[in-house]
């Protein structure tokens, strides 16, 4: 593990190591398993940045379960731009399903809740929210986060499927702007 890293030209230092991050992940994999038993399951993977997250996640889960992707963005370099963009659509039946949407990090949260809207005309029995990183402080929607992994503050962070213009994805640790 480094301590410090560059990535596009910004400096970043270490924020939660790979080993603390296996830890959470199979502890919130657990509860999962103790929450979700005899639900029928469809895990929706938001697409870049939960790949990493999601997988690990759902190696820990030990019940049937489908699982899908969606592609949305709101982000342009290493701000949110506002605006939320779908860029790769829904292709499973979710009616009458327990839907949980894994994402790798709740910041404003104007994503999560235009999906959350997005979803409904899918008539869902319900839906959770499991997200990897949560910004509490950033989060401007009234958004019920179900499963989270770490809350941090308001910091620009890289690695663990997080990206900076698509970079420092492959990081096994999570990494905060310096």
């Amino acid at each position: 593990m480094q301590n410090e890293i560059e990535v596009n030209g910004k400096r970043f230092k270490v924020s939660v190591t790979a080993e603390q991050i296996q830890a959470r992940v199979a502890e919130i994999a657990n509860q999962m398993n103790a929450d979700l038993a005899g639900k029928d399951i469809v895990f929706l993977c938001i697409l870049n940045g939960s790949f990493i997250f999601a997988a690990d996640l759902l190696r820990g889960i030990n019940m049937p379960c489908k699982i899908s992707f969606v592609k949305f963005t709101s982000y342009e370099g290493d701000h949110s731009t506002g605006t939320v963009r779908e860029l790769i659509g829904l292709n499973e039946n979710l009616k009458g399903k327990t839907v949980v949407i894994i994402e790798d990090i709740v910041d404003t949260g104007k994503t999560m809740a235009d999906l959350l809207e997005y979803l409904k005309r899918f008539e869902p029995a319900d839906v959770h929210i499991a997200t990897l990183m949560f910004k509490p402080e950033s989060c401007c929607n009234n958004l019920k986060i179900d499963y989270y992994g770490f809350s941090i503050p308001n910091d620009f962070i890289v690695g663990y499927g997080l990206d900076y213009d698509g970079l420092g994805r492959n990081l096994k640790d999570i990494y905060k702007v310096v």
